[in-house]
Order: C-alpha cells, then sequence, then structure tokens
C-alpha cells in the first residue's frame, strides 16, 4: 500500500524510547497505548488533556502533566514491546466512550460520537463508503455518471461511484489529477489544514513529511489515491467539457466536450461537477495589463521559465498565495515589490512550514492507532472551537475592528503577533495591521516568514492603489511608476461565478447562470432545482472559514449525493430533482447564518462575497450540522421525475 502504510515493530532500546517521547504530541500517545494495550488505567484522570488555545499551543498539557504523561507512556511502551507488539482486545463501546470523554474533558455530547467515530475511521473502516450497489437495486437498468474534475473531490466521487458500481467517466481538462494541487506550482505552496485532515479519511499515511503538506508532497498523495483506488483507467484527461444539457424527454445529460481528437457529445444519467470554488485565477480590474513588456502571469499558472533570479520582481496582491510565495523568491531576486490593497490578519503556526522531526515520524510509523487519535485531536481541537471567535455576539458595544468579545480576543493575539514581530519597523506595522474583524477575510498562516520578508533590504511593501499597468512595471494613484522586470499577479480565484465557463442548462433548456443571475445557490451546496441529476461538490455555502478540512466536506458530499442515487434507483424513476421551496428554505437558513459571521458583516473586499454583496460561498454552521444534514437524503425534499 502506498497511502497507509503497515506499522513497523517497535524493537528499540528503553534509553531510545525515552529520547522518542520527547517529541511525542503525548494525549494521543497515552489514547493510542489505552486502545492497543487495552488498558483504560493509562487514562490517568490527572491526565486529561486541555484543548484551550494557551495549553494546547504546549500539546496539551502543562509542563508537570507532560512529565508525567511521558512516564506512563514509556512505561506502556515497554510493554508493548516487550509483549510482542501484541495488540489487546478490541475496546467494548464502554471503553471507546471513556476514550472520547477523555480527549474531550468529557465534553463531548452524544451527537457528535458517530460523527467523531467516522473520523477516526474506527471501529467501521470506510463508514461513509455505499452499503448499496447499483446491480442489487436495480439489476437490468443502465445507469451510469460523468464527473467533471480529477482533482480531491473528483477523485473520491470516482471511487464512490465505483464502490457503488455505477459505471462513470471524469473528465478532466489537465494531463493529470490533483486539481488545485497539479495546477498550483507557485514556491512556497502548501496547504493551510494539517494533513492529517487534509486527506480521506478512510486512506491516512501515518508518515507525512510536513505538518502542513507543501503542493508537491499533496499531489503525490491524490495521485497515489487516484492509482490505489482504481480511477485512472475512467479519466479523459486533456479534455474540457464545453457545455451539458438536459433532454427531457430522454432524462439523460447530453455533456459536450473537447479534446486534442475534437468536439463529441457524451451521454449519462447523472452529471457531478467536481470543478470547486478555486480553479480559475482571477486578474485584478486594473487597466494597462496587456501593455506590460516583460514576462507577467498569475500565480495559479505559475511560469517556470522565467528565471526570478537578480531581477526586479513585482507581486500584485498581499493575499494567501503571495504569502506564501514572496518570501520563497525575496531571496533570489534584486528587489520585489508587493502592491497590497487590503492587509491580512496573521495567524501565528510556529510549525506551518516544519518538517515531521525523525522521532514523531518514528512514533507514527511505529505506534498503532497514534497517527488516528493524533487526527483525532486535531479534528476536535481546530474543528469547532475557532467558530464562536467568527460569530457576531448579540448587542456587542466594542470597537468596529471586532465583532464579538471571542472575536476580539483573536483579533488581539493576532495584533500583538504582528507588533511583536515589527518592533523595530513601526513604518511596516502601519501598513500591515488590519482594521477589520479577523476572519472577515481569508486568514492567513505564518511562522514568522511574512514579517521577516518583509524587513529585508531588496522588499518594499507598497500600500497605495494602483493607477495602471504600464510597458514598464507599475504605476500608483501618486503618480510614480515603479518599474520591474517581471510582474506576478497573486490575486487569487473567480470563486463566485460557480462551474465557469461551463454552460449548464436543464428543465426546458435553463440556463443555471442564468437562473442563478449572478448570485449561486444550492440545496445543501449540491443540488439546485430544474437541474435533474445534477450534483456539484465544494458548490456554493460550503466553504469553511475557520473550522474544518474541505475534504471532510467533499466526504459528507458524496454520501449524500449517493443517497439521492440511492433514493433513485429504489424509486425505479428515471430523475431526482430538488423542490425549489426545499431549496429557498435552506437557503434562507444559510443566509440567516452568514448575516451573523464576521464574513458576512464586515465592509472589507473579500472573495466570501459575490458581485450582489451576499455570501455565497461560506459555511456558517459547525461541521457536526453539515454532516446531519447530508447523512441521508429525504424523499420530501425531491421531485422524483
Amino acid at each position: 500500500m502506498v497511502i497507509s502504510r503497515s506499522i513497523e515493530p517497535i524493537d528499540v532500546s528503553d534509553t531510545q524510547l525515552e529520547k522518542l517521547l520527547e517529541s511525542a504530541h503525548l494525549p494521543s500517545l497515552l489514547l493510542a497505548l489505552a486502545h492497543d494495550l487495552g488498558d483504560l488505567s493509562i487514562l490517568r484522570e490527572d491526565l486529561i488533556p486541555d484543548s484551550s488555545p494557551a495549553i494546547r499551543a504546549l500539546g496539551g498539557y502543562a509542563p508537570e502533566q507532560a512529565e508525567a504523561a511521558r512516564t506512563v507512556a514509556l512505561e506502556a511502551l515497554k510493554r508493548f514491546r516487550d509483549g510482542g507488539n501484541r495488540l489487546g482486545p478490541d475496546p467494548t463501546d464502554d471503553d471507546l466512550e471513556r476514550f472520547l470523554e477523555h480527549m474531550t474533558r468529557g465534553e463531548l455530547t452524544p451527537e457528535y460520537v458517530p460523527l467523531l467515530l467516522e473520523e477516526l475511521d474506527y471501529p467501521v473502516h470506510d463508514a461513509r463508503a455505499p452499503r448499496w450497489r447499483k446491480d442489487e437495486l436495480a439489476t437490468e437498468r443502465e445507469f451510469s455518471a460523468v464527473v467533471i474534475g480529477a482533482g480531491m473531490s473528483g477523485v473520491l466521487a470516482g471511487y464512490r461511484l465505483k464502490q457503488a458500481g455505477i459505471p462513470f467517466t471524469i473528465i478532466e481538462k489537465n494531463e493529470e489529477v490533483g486539481g488545485t494541487w497539479y495546477e498550483n506550482t507557485y514556491p512556497g505552496a502548501r496547504v493551510d489544514n494539517s494533513n492529517h485532515m487534509y486527506s480521506y479519511s478512510f486512506a491516512q499515511r501515518p508518515d507525512w513529511p510536513y505538518f502542513h503538506s507543501t503542493q508537491k508532497v499533496l499531489h503525490e498523495y491524490f495521485s497515489n489515491c487516484a492509482d490505489e483506488f482504481g480511477i485512472r483507467p475512467h479519466v479523459r484527461f486533456n479534455t474540457e467539457v464545453l457545455s451539458a444539457d438536459w433532454n427531457d424527454d430522454r432524462a439523460i445529460w447530453e455533456i459536450r466536450v473537447e479534446s486534442a481528437e475534437g468536439a463529441e457529445v457524451l451521454e449519462a444519467n447523472a452529471l457531478i461537477a467536481a470543478t470547486g470554488q478555486l480553479n480559475r485565477p482571477k486578474f485584478p480590474d486594473i487597466p494597462g495589463q496587456s501593455t506590460f513588456a516583460g514576462p507577467s502571469f498569475h500565480s495559479a499558472r505559475w511560469d517556470h521559465s522565467v528565471d526570478l533570479r537578480g531581477k526586479r520582481v513585482a507581486v500584485v496582491g498581499s493575499g494567501a498565495s503571495s504569502s506564501q510565495l514572496a518570501p520563497e523568491i525575496a531571496r533570489d531576486v534584486s528587489e520585489l515589490l508587493i502592491f497590497q490593497r487590503t492587509p491580512n490578519w496573521y495567524a501565528p503556526v510556529p510549525d506551518y512550514q516544519d518538517a515531521v522531526s525523525p522521532e514523531q515520524l518514528w512514533l507514527f510509523t511505529h505506534v498503532p492507532r497514534y497517527a488516528q487519535w493524533y487526527r483525532f485531536w486535531v479534528f476536535w481541537t481546530s474543528s469547532e472551537g475557532a467558530l464562536p471567535s467568527a460569530r457576531v455576539d448579540e448587542g456587542w458595544d466594542g470597537q468596529s475592528d471586532s465583532i464579538g468579545k471571542a472575536n476580539d480576543e483573536v483579533r488581539l493575539l493576532f495584533t500583538n503577533y504582528l507588533k511583536e514581530e515589527l518592533r523595530d519597523r513601526p513604518d511596516l506595522l502601519e501598513k500591515v495591521l488590519p482594521d477589520y474583524p479577523p476572519a472577515s477575510k481569508r486568514i492567513v498562516f505564518d511562522n514568522g516568514a511574512w514579517p521577516e520578508m518583509l524587513r529585508r533590504e531588496n522588499v518594499t511593501l507598497i500600500a497605495d492603489s494602483i493607477a495602471k499597468i504600464t510597458s514598464k512595471g507599475v504605476r500608483t494613484d501618486d503618480g510614480e511608476e515603479h518599474e520591474v522586470d517581471v510582474l506576478i499577479y497573486a490575486t487569487g480565484f473567480d470563486a463566485s461565478h460557480f462551474l465557469t465557463p461551463i454552460t449548464i442548462r436543464g428543465r426546458e433548456g435553463i440556463d443555471i447562470n442564468e437562473q442563478w443571475d449572478g448570485d449561486a445557490r444550492a440545496y445543501k451546496g449540491v443540488l439546485v432545482p430544474n437541474f435533474p441529476n445534477f450534483f456539484m461538490m465544494y458548490g456554493p455555502n460550503t466553504n469553511i472559514v475557520v473550522n474544518g478540512s474541505i475534504v471532510y466536506f467533499s466526504e459528507c458530499e458524496m454520501v449524500y449525493i449517493l443517497s439521492c442515487l440511492e433514493l433513485l434507483l429504489r424509486s425505479d424513476r428515471r430523475a431526482i430533482d430538488c423542490r425549489q421551496d426545499s431549496h429557498d428554505r435552506y437557503n434562507e437558513w444559510i443566509d440567516e447564518g452568514n448575516r451573523r459571521m464576521a464574513w458576512g458583516v464586515a465592509r472589507v473586499p473579500s472573495w466570501y462575497r459575490n458581485e450582489k454583496g451576499r455570501t455565497a460561498q461560506n459555511w456558517p454552521y459547525t461541521l457536526l450540522e453539515y454532516w446531519q444534514q447530508t447523512h441521508q437524503a429525504d424523499a420530501n425534499d425531491f421531485e422524483l421525475l
């Protein structure tokens, strides 16, 4: 197996074990050892971890607790080693409940338990896999699907369809799988989530080389998944979907595609758009872009033929991608000009670029279930815990740059971080310190690399607005022309125009973008009325800002899509279409939630809102609520045609 490698036996000395424990995440290790040995006495009351921000940053234990935990862990590891690395009996339901209560300080409510066990991938492996097959529900019926996109969601969709026995084809415009992790090859590209979370729950690997994986590592992971799941033979690479039309009479989708061999029309009973929100680069509305004489490109389409060494380089934008790439190229260029429109809030994440230590890697690959429980810890402490800090407090009368007590605490934490990092550069601090509430737009992770880069002699941060692009460089509103050799646009993606540039036409030929009229909406982010047997992944209002991983959402979406297909096949109908009233009630609930979040009330420019000012991208509720919303399709929400 390339993805989930087997655990190796423990065969090192006591002294070596002591050394290895210096790098361990002790709460996860103790849970794993109690699980592996079947010994609940390891879970002592004085070793219940603390998930508060200050203690979480220390690994879940205060120093005295950590020392006691190492002693307990060392004795347990020696017992496991000396017992021949044999696993104890599987825990009972009561034992599992004890494990969960210990890790969550007894804060776990019953409705979370099945969700957390799914994330733990225990005791049922791949609990989100379909429990039915098409040949069992509709033996004689022909039923196939086409998936648009072979990124993270598209690979998952193909795997689930394969498990359900539904023939499928994936159309991919690139020559390789991976989506954003194939396309975004700019220097420094990496994921904000912990890689233990940013991966399929059922396809874990214990040997991640980084805490937050680089583009190369993630592309390798999703490529390996495509191989191991047997997806590649189903993918038509270098092929683009031009349009898809629903044939009312035949109840099929007619999908027009184009490749080097020309255009053709494919037919399928179901169509799944796994194109996501962040796949089409967005260039800023600045005049004169075509006049620049030197090389220019978007960060999402990095031109590796351009040698930046010794060049004067301008980066337009200072958001997430700029914050990753600029520190990387600053070391090589002669001069780097960064044009900032809006400053960002930076979250201090010390291990953001760190490799997993050899000691931690050894524990992940030698202690059974350690990686599983570490993933659980990350999920529990990061998935819902930050959500209250993005929610508006009713009657909040604090300053306008925060929207509640918890949000203001985050603002102070981030402010103090920037003040400390730039304590010798008040001129820079004035430029980079935001005046809007945290979570109003994307929060950028930083381990000190961004402030360190800004202090370099060859780097200049320019906060003046850009008037135009000239043949020589960038002219700002003050009339100054900044001459550069290379121009890089780090200006994000066209997130609000879902499905662009594909034309999707549903019942009676209605165009989905005409129906949306610039304000994309969907039922649970997946279905749109008047578009039968059409499903989206990472659709409207499924982006998460402060809680969880988009991989989690994709897994929930595929559970729901397959539940819809099961309902359709069991009913022996030709098509399933979302009811308009169900769709409208759901979106009223979504809008109500977003109006209570930082991104819904703040006026700072952000891709979180569409051209009509509505939040069409973000999910404003808990991960548990989305799991509950998508766990089972309700026949009352649909027309079965």
